[in-house]
Protein backbone atom coordinates (compact mmCIF):
# COMPACT_ATOMS: atom_id res chain seq x y z
CA UNK A 1 0.00 0.00 0.00
CA UNK A 2 1.23 3.08 -0.79
CA UNK A 3 0.76 5.81 1.96
CA UNK A 4 2.77 9.54 1.92
CA UNK A 5 2.58 11.60 5.21
CA UNK A 6 3.84 14.83 4.65
CA UNK A 7 5.23 16.85 7.35
CA UNK A 8 6.92 20.34 7.13
CA UNK A 9 7.92 22.79 9.29
CA UNK A 10 10.84 25.09 10.68
CA UNK A 11 14.17 24.32 12.13
CA UNK A 12 14.04 22.43 15.98
CA UNK A 13 10.64 22.25 15.95
CA UNK A 14 10.34 19.25 16.53
CA UNK A 15 9.31 17.31 13.02
CA UNK A 16 12.63 15.18 13.05
CA UNK A 17 11.47 13.89 16.14
CA UNK A 18 8.07 13.29 15.32
CA UNK A 19 9.08 12.26 12.16
CA UNK A 20 10.92 9.07 13.28
CA UNK A 21 8.58 7.81 15.51
CA UNK A 22 5.29 8.08 13.51
CA UNK A 23 7.58 6.12 11.16
CA UNK A 24 8.66 3.98 14.11
CA UNK A 25 4.82 3.36 15.00
CA UNK A 26 3.36 2.51 11.67
CA UNK A 27 6.71 0.57 9.89
CA UNK A 28 7.07 3.42 7.14
CA UNK A 29 9.98 4.48 5.55
CA UNK A 30 11.57 7.98 6.80
CA UNK A 31 13.37 10.16 4.81
CA UNK A 32 14.50 13.50 6.09
CA UNK A 33 14.22 15.23 3.04
CA UNK A 34 17.27 18.25 4.97
CA UNK A 35 19.66 15.89 4.45
CA UNK A 36 20.02 16.34 0.84
CA UNK A 37 20.15 20.30 1.14
CA UNK A 38 22.50 19.37 3.68
CA UNK A 39 24.65 16.88 1.74
CA UNK A 40 24.48 19.07 -1.02
CA UNK A 41 25.56 22.17 0.97
CA UNK A 42 28.33 19.92 2.74
CA UNK A 43 29.79 18.51 -0.86
CA UNK A 44 30.78 21.89 -1.56
CA UNK A 45 31.56 22.66 -5.36
CA UNK A 46 28.81 23.29 -8.13
CA UNK A 47 25.72 22.69 -6.24
CA UNK A 48 23.94 21.78 -8.65
CA UNK A 49 26.31 18.95 -9.91
CA UNK A 50 26.62 17.85 -6.51
CA UNK A 51 22.18 17.69 -6.44
CA UNK A 52 22.28 15.71 -9.52
CA UNK A 53 25.04 13.69 -8.10
CA UNK A 54 23.99 12.89 -4.33
CA UNK A 55 23.82 9.33 -3.03
CA UNK A 56 22.43 7.59 -0.45
CA UNK A 57 26.00 7.32 1.04
CA UNK A 58 25.85 11.00 0.70
CA UNK A 59 23.61 11.32 3.49
CA UNK A 60 25.30 9.39 6.15
CA UNK A 61 28.04 11.74 6.75
CA UNK A 62 28.96 12.57 9.86
CA UNK A 63 28.76 16.29 9.90
CA UNK A 64 24.91 17.09 8.48
CA UNK A 65 23.84 17.64 11.84
CA UNK A 66 25.75 20.59 12.74
CA UNK A 67 24.41 24.13 12.85
CA UNK A 68 27.25 25.11 9.67
CA UNK A 69 25.42 22.34 7.46
CA UNK A 70 22.18 23.66 7.97
CA UNK A 71 22.82 27.05 7.10
CA UNK A 72 24.95 25.63 4.26
CA UNK A 73 21.61 23.77 3.16
CA UNK A 74 19.27 26.94 3.57
CA UNK A 75 21.75 28.57 0.72
CA UNK A 76 21.49 25.98 -1.32
CA UNK A 77 18.07 25.27 -1.28
CA UNK A 78 17.21 28.68 -2.34
CA UNK A 79 18.65 27.42 -5.96
CA UNK A 80 15.95 26.32 -8.14
CA UNK A 81 18.36 23.91 -9.83
CA UNK A 82 19.45 22.11 -7.13
CA UNK A 83 15.32 21.85 -5.58
CA UNK A 84 14.38 20.24 -9.33
CA UNK A 85 17.34 17.83 -9.59
CA UNK A 86 15.61 16.55 -5.40
CA UNK A 87 12.81 16.55 -6.23
CA UNK A 88 12.60 13.55 -8.34
CA UNK A 89 14.39 11.72 -5.71
CA UNK A 90 11.84 12.75 -2.73
CA UNK A 91 8.82 11.86 -5.10
CA UNK A 92 10.39 8.36 -5.74
CA UNK A 93 10.73 7.69 -1.86
CA UNK A 94 6.89 9.15 -1.59
CA UNK A 95 5.71 6.04 -3.42
CA UNK A 96 7.65 3.34 -2.37
CA UNK A 97 5.22 0.51 -1.58
CA UNK A 98 4.52 0.08 2.77
CA UNK A 99 4.09 3.52 3.28
CA UNK A 100 6.49 6.50 3.75
CA UNK A 101 7.43 9.18 6.13
CA UNK A 102 9.14 12.69 4.51
CA UNK A 103 10.12 15.37 6.39
CA UNK A 104 11.12 19.23 5.13
CA UNK A 105 9.96 22.81 4.75
CA UNK A 106 7.94 21.74 1.27
CA UNK A 107 6.76 18.02 1.03
CA UNK A 108 3.13 19.13 1.64
CA UNK A 109 2.75 21.80 -0.71
CA UNK A 110 5.46 20.92 -3.62
CA UNK A 111 6.66 17.55 -3.51
CA UNK A 112 3.87 15.46 -2.63
CA UNK A 113 0.64 17.62 -2.24
CA UNK A 114 -1.49 14.39 -2.53
CA UNK A 115 0.10 12.97 0.67
CA UNK A 116 -2.79 11.00 2.59
CA UNK A 117 -1.78 12.82 5.34
CA UNK A 118 -0.06 16.57 6.16
CA UNK A 119 1.24 18.09 9.35
CA UNK A 120 2.87 21.67 10.05
CA UNK A 121 4.93 21.27 12.83
CA UNK A 122 6.17 24.67 14.74
CA UNK A 123 7.32 26.32 17.89
CA UNK A 124 8.06 30.00 18.49
CA UNK A 125 11.29 31.00 16.99
CA UNK A 126 12.44 31.45 20.98
CA UNK A 127 11.50 27.91 21.40
CA UNK A 128 13.83 26.55 18.54
CA UNK A 129 16.41 28.61 19.81
CA UNK A 130 16.74 27.54 23.26
CA UNK A 131 16.52 23.80 21.62
CA UNK A 132 19.00 24.06 19.41
CA UNK A 133 21.10 25.56 21.53
CA UNK A 134 20.49 23.04 24.32
CA UNK A 135 21.73 21.00 21.58
CA UNK A 136 24.80 23.22 20.19
CA UNK A 137 26.07 25.09 22.81
CA UNK A 138 27.08 28.26 21.61
CA UNK A 139 26.09 31.62 22.20
CA UNK A 140 22.25 31.85 22.87
CA UNK A 141 21.68 35.50 21.09
CA UNK A 142 23.55 34.51 18.26
CA UNK A 143 21.86 31.38 17.76
CA UNK A 144 18.56 32.97 18.04
CA UNK A 145 19.43 35.62 15.53
CA UNK A 146 20.42 32.70 12.94
CA UNK A 147 17.40 30.66 13.68
CA UNK A 148 15.33 33.52 12.69
CA UNK A 149 17.87 34.29 9.73
CA UNK A 150 17.05 30.99 8.64
CA UNK A 151 13.12 31.02 8.86
CA UNK A 152 13.25 34.76 7.08
CA UNK A 153 15.28 32.85 4.39
CA UNK A 154 13.10 29.64 4.15
CA UNK A 155 9.96 31.48 4.19
CA UNK A 156 10.79 34.42 1.59
CA UNK A 157 13.09 32.33 -1.39
CA UNK A 158 10.96 32.73 -4.24
CA UNK A 159 11.11 28.84 -4.81
CA UNK A 160 9.33 26.43 -2.57
CA UNK A 161 9.02 28.84 0.11
CA UNK A 162 8.01 27.31 4.00
CA UNK A 163 4.62 27.57 4.72
CA UNK A 164 1.87 25.20 5.93
CA UNK A 165 0.05 23.31 3.41
CA UNK A 166 -3.67 24.31 3.39
CA UNK A 167 -4.98 21.29 3.98
CA UNK A 168 -2.36 20.32 6.94
CA UNK A 169 -2.42 19.64 10.43
CA UNK A 170 -0.85 22.28 12.68
CA UNK A 171 0.92 20.98 15.72
CA UNK A 172 2.51 24.04 17.84
CA UNK A 173 5.55 22.25 20.10
CA UNK A 174 6.14 25.38 21.89
CA UNK A 175 4.45 24.03 24.89
CA UNK A 176 4.91 20.32 24.39
CA UNK A 177 6.44 17.84 25.49
CA UNK A 178 8.34 15.65 22.93
CA UNK A 179 5.57 12.40 23.82
CA UNK A 180 2.41 14.83 23.83
CA UNK A 181 3.77 16.15 20.30
CA UNK A 182 3.97 12.49 19.30
CA UNK A 183 1.12 11.42 20.33
CA UNK A 184 -0.90 14.45 18.73
CA UNK A 185 0.46 13.46 15.52
CA UNK A 186 0.48 9.61 15.06
CA UNK A 187 -3.50 10.22 16.37
CA UNK A 188 -3.96 12.52 13.30
CA UNK A 189 -1.60 9.64 10.76
CA UNK A 190 -3.87 6.78 12.40
CA UNK A 191 -6.92 8.50 11.65
CA UNK A 192 -6.07 9.39 8.05
CA UNK A 193 -4.46 5.52 7.89
CA UNK A 194 -7.62 4.07 8.29
CA UNK A 195 -9.87 6.31 6.19
CA UNK A 196 -7.64 5.56 3.47
CA UNK A 197 -8.27 1.40 4.09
Amino acid sequence: MIFTVAIDGPAAAGKGTISRAVAARFGFAHLDTGLLYRAVGALGGDPVLAARGLTLADLERGDLRSMAAGQAASKVAVLPQVRQALVAFQRRFAQRDGGAVLDGRDIGTVICPQAQVKLFITASAEVRAHRRWLELGGDKAQVLAEVRERDARDMGRAASPLRAAADAVVIDTSDLEAEDAVAHACAVVEAGYWSER
